[in-house]
């Protein structure tokens, strides 16, 4: 779990007009805290810090401190607003977090091993991405940054779906605890389609060429 901190205010002008002339400013990104047992709080986030954090993968699946006000607040990224064609945040949800109970988030699956992978290296195999991350349940303690998916040993044809995912303690893949019909395919390795095409290719032109030469043979 990576460690962010974020500074930020209470936000007493609201909205959309306030919001515009916060952004203006160029100073603050208007964001909302939620959840728990406090009321929601409408707060500006110190624009600098944020917009470095945002460029971190870790950010959208860790627990986030915000310092509001002299006080810290444990939180995850719920939703961030962007422009529409600016490279702009115009708003950020963020969702209050309890040490004692689990939250449930979306983690990126990093797949490792393939420089090593014989299906690929050897075998002209194709690496598919099936998905890019999968959701996840756990105490805000045990939340990893990310999940390692090795295809080191994998072959050609082979699958691997949710339930070949090595997860950590405490970890629970969402997906799994609603039934077998639920464990989808993560990612697979098939022979490259312009090899196998080529091959085929080549398998039509030499069966025209035995076709060819029994026709001149039974000529003579």
């Amino acid at each position: 779990m990576s460690d962010f901190i974020l500074n930020a205010t209470v936000r007493n002008d609201l909205g959309k007009g306030a919001s515009r002339r916060l952004r203006r400013a160029n100073e603050q990104v208007p964001a909302i805290i939620y959840g728990g047992e406090q009321a929601p709080e409408p707060i500006s986030v110190e624009k600098t810090s944020f917009y470095k954090a945002i460029e971190e993968e870790s950010f959208f699946s860790s627990v986030i401190t915000v310092q509001l006000d002299g006080k810290s607040q444990q939180v995850v990224v719920r939703d961030l607003q962007r422009h529409p064609f600016k490279p702009l945040v115009t708003h950020a949800d963020f969702l209050r977090v309890d040490a004692t109970h689990e939250i449930t988030l979306n983690v990126p699956l990093h797949v490792v091993g393939e420089e090593a992978c014989k299906a690929i290296k050897d075998d002209d195999g194709e690496l598919h991405i099936l998905s890019n991350d999968v959701q996840i349940s756990c105490l805000p303690k045990d939340l990893p940054d990310y999940l390692e998916v090795d295809i080191s040993e994998l072959e050609i044809g082979s699958t691997l779906h949710l339930s070949d995912l090595k997860v950590p303690a405490g970890v629970t893949l969402v997906d799994l605890t609603h039934g077998e019909d639920h464990d989808n395919a993560v990612l697979s390795i098939t022979k490259a389609k312009v090899r196998a095409e080529e091959d085929d290719e080549e398998g039509d032109e030499a069966a025209k060429g035995d076709e060819s030469a029994e026709g001149k043979s039974s000529d003579e």
